[in-house]
């Protein structure tokens, strides 16, 4: 039974009438501001409430540590073994195609099966896989590819994990904020793994970090296990109950649900744009023979994300999906002008204003994306369905190295810049297509509480969208 927080629908007024309210009375911007802030804090504290939320989306993040820094490994080790950041891009792409190839495999494992042990032993071999990339002598760089792509085939299902169970933990306002939270918090891995994994190879080289990303990934895998242990959420979730006058409707696959479509065209092509700008960023570093600016860039981008998802998290109402991708295209679109070589700054450094801006609309769209799709998803397919979304992500990741290292060599760094932005105008224009959770026949019954009857159990009040 998910818990249901400290307050009812009848006793919480809407989070705009706190604030009209507010103003009403004391006629002050700045103790609106307060009030607006206090809201935040407050839909924070509501989540984090909810017993073993905390530890579940902290040894999570641990498990997942390695993420953001494995391209940055990768592409310092392979070009230099080649010289090519195209070939770097396939190698970097070998390791989110192998993940996206078994997301919805390994969802299913979830759904069906013990958690904790498929997080066990998918971490395992996909450390061993790290540490034989990198004792890799560099004149056998050709076998990278393969063994990336095995290597990435195992890797951690705790993302798609994780965003199954807060259906299953929270409900309503707090299951927005909890999405939310967690796409926020995931940026910390953006601000700290770059820097952590460019920092090692500066000053030990990239086979030093990825053994690093690798020691790590295990680590994180056995805590995490353990909390799912301890949560007691290691088990599938329970299957919606069969009404007694009808029949067991039939299994069907999931791409027949339409919403559930679209969100992963959406998320395949925001995740290449995403990542195209880790590359650039990579790229531009690399040119200029400064590896630490990739961990100033790359930190300032993600802190822009940070914040903008921690506002976000805190606002009541269903997000807008529309606005949020609108937003995070034209942020990656005004980096073009300001990169080599339409631009040659005397330091990248300059641009850290703009990235700060940009990078502000990114974690709120990943958030507006997992909300809507544990909407939409059928509560015991819920595994599944983010395994798919994985999937999706892993595709956009793995055709960004290529695609955007191709652009690289041909354009220069404003080419792959452009390219990013134009694959993330595509995922705006798609967000306009993703139907709401209403509309959608896999989001039946997906309003209320697991474990409650349907029409008894509590319920989330209806909320605009923000």
């Amino acid at each position: 039974m998910p818990y249901p927080g400290p307050r009812t629908p009848d006793d919480s007024p809407a989070w705009g009438q706190n604030v009209r309210s507010t103003w009403s009375q004391n006629r002050s911007p700045p103790v609106s501001a307060l009030c607006i802030m206090s809201g935040v804090l407050s839909n924070y504290r509501r989540v984090f409430a909810v017993p073993h939320v905390l530890s579940l989306l902290t040894w999570s993040l641990v498990a997942r540590f390695y993420m953001p820094g494995l391209m940055i490994a990768v592409t310092f080790l392979v070009e230099g073994w080649t010289g090519s950041y195209t070939f770097a891009g396939l190698v970097a792409g070998a390791f989110t195609l192998g993940m996206a190839l078994v997301g919805p495999l390994r969802g299913r494992m979830a759904d069906r099966g013990d958690s904790a042990r498929l997080v066990l032993v998918c971490s395992a071999v996909f450390s061993a896989g790290l540490l034989a990339l990198a004792l890799m002598p560099g004149s056998l760089w050709w076998l990278a590819v393969p063994l990336a792509l095995f290597t990435g085939a195992f890797g951690s299902p705790a993302n798609q994990i994780v965003r199954a169970l807060w259906p299953r933990l929270t409900f309503g306002a707090e299951r927005n904020a909890i999405y939310a939270a967690e796409a926020t918090t995931q940026e910390l891995l953006f601000v700290f793994s770059p820097v952590l994994t460019a920092g090692v190879v500066a000053y030990a080289g990239p086979r030093w970090a990825l053994s690093l990303l690798a020691v790590l990934a295990l680590a994180g895998a056995v805590g995490f296990a353990l909390s799912l242990r301890r949560a007691g959420v290691a088990a599938p979730a329970p299957a919606p109950e069969v009404p007694a006058t009808g029949a067991a409707a039939p299994r069907r696959s999931l791409l027949r649900y339409p919403a559930l479509c679209v969100l992963l065209l959406m998320s395949l092509l925001m995740i290449c744009g995403i990542v195209g700008v880790d590359l650039v960023i990579v790229a531009w570093a690399n040119e200029l023979d400064s590896p630490q600016y990739v961990m100033v860039l790359a930190s300032v981008w993600a802190l822009g994300s940070l914040v903008g998802g921690a506002v976000a998290g805190g606002l009541r109402g269903r997000p807008r999906l529309v606005r949020r991708s609108l937003a995070a295209a034209l942020g990656l679109a005004v980096l073009v002008p300001f990169t080599p070589p339409v631009v040659h700054l005397p330091t990248p450094l300059w641009i850290t204003p703009l990235l700060l801006l940009s990078g502000m609309a990114i974690a709120p769209t990943v958030a507006a994306v997992m909300g809507r799709l544990g909407d939409v998803s059928p509560p015991d397919r819920r595994a599944e369905a983010f395994g798919w979304l994985a999937s999706g992500m892993g595709v956009g990741s793995a055709a960004a190295g290529p695609m955007i290292g191709a652009l690289i060599d041909g354009f220069g760094v404003a080419g792959g810049a452009a390219g990013a932005a134009v694959v993330a105008a595509l995922a705006a224009a798609l967000s306009l297509f993703v139907p709401s959770a209403a509309e959608d026949p896999a989001s039946a019954g997906t309003g209320a509480p697991e474990g409650s009857e349907p029409g008894t159990g509590p319920t989330a009040p209806a909320v605009p969208e923000s």
